[in-house]
């Protein structure tokens, strides 16, 4: 288990990595003289490569040794750092970021193929509560750091935090020594056709443009051609014939939306309703998901000594209920909102390692890497369509009540109708699915 704390402390540096840079874009902004949707490109093309290197690392992992992976993403992650820690033009800081997001995003690949290769199914709940632990915990420390940086020096210190990467390459050479692969021919086409596809699909997304989308279906309609004629695809399409695996994969996305959707959400809420500064966000938020983090290693207990469907139906509990008391209390102290996240960042975490767990459970052989890899990627792309339907939604709603109202905060609030349609999707997916995990976790 000691390789699992390894990997905790690299998915803190990751995940930190993809959320400090939202706090100093205003800085880059002056510095450079840019627009908002130049600046945006900072964090675009991050979580373009991010998403793109989550399935390609996973498929990479069938064929090269995990320590030899890590050891390159690692060093890419820092040579991306150091260049952005240098740059003296925006050209340099968007370079800098995309290596740095081709080299992190190793992590998450491998936060979901170790533990199925180094735990025993029996202790896998536990190692998946740590790692996700690591991701909450990312989540919450990286504003407040940012924040911190950005207000006593420059930006560009923020790319030196991700150089304490390498202090982890050591230990998973050390400890990843009985690593299996699969010899097999890597397929070029098939993967610059799914990276084109997830870039199409992010940036129609990000600009909510009807050309990019006709452009992701073709290129989606090509990839799929492709796939079903190569010997040896990128992408085995046999995979999604595997129907516990396919039904897994669509209730995680339904189910993981709200991982990206609440971070999103509540920083807006409360600048917009409490009127509290980008600081005194993070620190409103900081106890909840660290909180969150401490108990995804209970989490990840539970799942492993009554099982995942036991952990995801506690974690759809305590959703449905922050979802409704956030919707009722929207207006109220700021206080109540930062008990809420405490146990809704609990809910969101007990339900990122329960389905990480079921997913594993259904993949095998060479299956892992890349099934995982896919399971990581469509959760992301879920979570980033939910926010910019979000966006839209907040740009320009107008509403005439909301169920705040109920309990006297004064004026109806889009946020509160938010949260409320949250409670009724996470209690629609209760009802319609918990059944099938249940049925699937005793058939595994």
């Amino acid at each position: 288990m000691k390789i699992i704390f390894v990997l905790a402390f690299a998915m803190v540096l990751s995940v930190m990595n993809s959320t400090m840079f939202n706090v100093a874009l205003p800085a880059l902004r002056a510095d450079f003289d840019l627009s908002s949707s130049q600046v945006s490109w900072v964090v675009t093309s991050y979580i373009i490569i991010y998403a793109i290197g989550s399935v390609t690392y996973g498929k990479l992992a069938d064929r090269y040794k995990l320590k030899n992976l890590l050891t390159f993403g690692l060093c890419l992650f820092a040579v991306g750092s150091v260049l952005g820690f240098i740059s003296s033009s925006f050209w340099m800081v968007i370079v800098g970021r995309i290596l740095q997001s081709a080299g992190a995003s190793v992590i998450p690949a491998s936060s979901m193929v170790i533990p199925i290769r180094y735990v025993s199914a029996e202790k896998r709940g536990r190692a998946l509560g740590i790692t996700s632990s690591g991701m909450a915990l990312g989540t919450a420390v990286g504003p407040i750091v940012a924040g911190l940086i950005t207000s006593f020096a420059d930006w560009r210190y923020l790319f030196a935090i991700s150089l304490l990467s390498l202090v982890t390459i050591p230990f998973f050479r050390k400890y990843l020594d009985k690593d299996q692969t699969h010899p097999s021919r890597i397929d070029l086409v098939g993967g610059v056709l799914l990276a084109g596809t997830v870039t199409l699909l992010l940036l129609a997304i990000t600009y909510t443009s009807g050309l990019l989308s006709l452009l992701t279906i073709i290129v989606l309609a090509v990839f799929i051609l492709y796939i079903r004629r190569a010997k040896q695809p990128f992408l085995d399409p046999a995979i999604f014939r595997n129907g516990a695996y396919t039904m897994t994969m669509i209730i995680a996305c339904l189910v993981l939306i709200f991982n990206l959707c609440v971070p999103y959400l509540i920083p807006q809420l409360l600048s917009s309703v409490n009127g509290l500064t980008s600081f005194t966000t993070g620190l409103v938020m900081f106890p909840g998901a660290l909180i969150a983090a401490i108990f995804g290693i209970i989490g990840g207990r539970i799942a492993d000594s009554k099982g995942n469907s036991f952990l995801l139906g506690i974690a759809f509990s305590l959703q449905l209920l922050t979802y409704v008391l956030i919707s009722l209390f929207t207006g109220g102290s700021y206080l109540i909102i930062m008990l809420l996240l405490v146990i809704g960042n609990t809910g969101l975490t007990f339900a990122q390692v329960g389905l990480a767990n079921t997913v594993s459970r259904t993949l095998s052989g060479p299956q892992v890497g890349v099934g995982m890899g896919m399971y990581m990627m469509l959760s992301f792309i879920s979570g980033a369509i939910g926010t910019t339907i979000l966006g839209l939604i907040l740009d320009q709603a107008h509403i005439g009540w909301s169920p705040s109202v109920l309990l006297g905060s004064g004026q109806p609030s889009v946020f509160s109708l938010i949260f409320l349609v949250f409670a009724i999707w996470i209690l629609i997916i209760f009802a319609g699915c918990f059944r099938f995990l249940q049925r699937g976790e005793r058939q595994s």
